[in-house]
């Protein structure tokens, strides 16, 4: 008996069904990167793997080139996928009892320890300021600000060999708010800072209480 040429209307409807379920499956990765933001220069630690590896993520060279983001994609790959969703809602302004020491660059194992990578000592790779610099922020949402608090670590931190803890931070600068756009360049001035360093950027959107926590490696020259 020969096979009919046309497939039935129901095994029509189960492949469709089945497509769409594949890519349901793929959309809350899609939606978290576009639903939030982050400083992408210099770049946040994840945005900076997501920027160098995102379109090659499986390239064992990495584990060489770049090592602390080989690290960091393979423990969690939607660290990076959603580089612009780490953040905590409802702080009340308490950034430090949310986020404890030794996990500000995880914003205090946020999304369920996601971004617990972003906290492991290494050489991730810096971006190269001046001791007046800009923040680049980006925001698809356009949520606005209440403000941007910013730190750099002290020179007696060595991120190479120390997980980030309030301590270890010097505040430079906190803004007012912002409206909402997608996106807001914000100068920096400091003095009298070489070298290696961490700038840790929190970000309190204004749609609601979310609070976002960046860490960003920089290299003052």
């Amino acid at each position: 008996m020969q096979a009919s040429a046309h497939a039935s209307p129901r095994r029509v409807l189960t492949v469709l069904a089945a497509l769409a379920g594949a890519l349901a499956c793929m959309l809350p990765l899609a939606n978290g990167a576009l639903a939030h933001g982050s400083i992408v220069d210099p770049a946040t630690r994840n945005y900076g793997c997501y920027e160098r590896w995102g379109d090659d993520h499986l390239n064992e060279a990495m584990a060489q080139e770049d090592p602390m983001c080989w690290q960091a994609w393979q423990d969690n790959p939607n660290a990076m996928w959603n580089w612009n969703g780490l953040y905590q809602n409802n702080v009340n302004g308490n950034h430090q009892a949310a986020v404890p020491s030794g996990t500000l660059c995880s914003g205090g194992n946020a999304e369920n320890g996601r971004y617990s990578s972003m906290d492991t000592p290494g050489e991730w790779k810096t971006t190269n300021i001046s001791n007046n610099f800009t923040l680049q922020f980006y925001d698809q949402a356009s949520h606005g600000a209440d403000y941007f608090r910013i730190y750099v670590s002290k020179d007696s931190y060595d991120p190479t060999s120390q997980r980030l803890g309030w301590e270890h931070l010097d505040l430079v600068k906190e803004t007012g708010s912002y409206a909402p756009t997608e996106n807001i360049d914000i100068p920096v001035n400091t003095s009298g800072y070489s070298g290696r360093h961490v700038v840790f950027t929190i970000w309190k959107a204004s749609h609601m209480d979310q609070n976002y926590y960046f860490c960003s490696d920089v290299n003052f020259s």
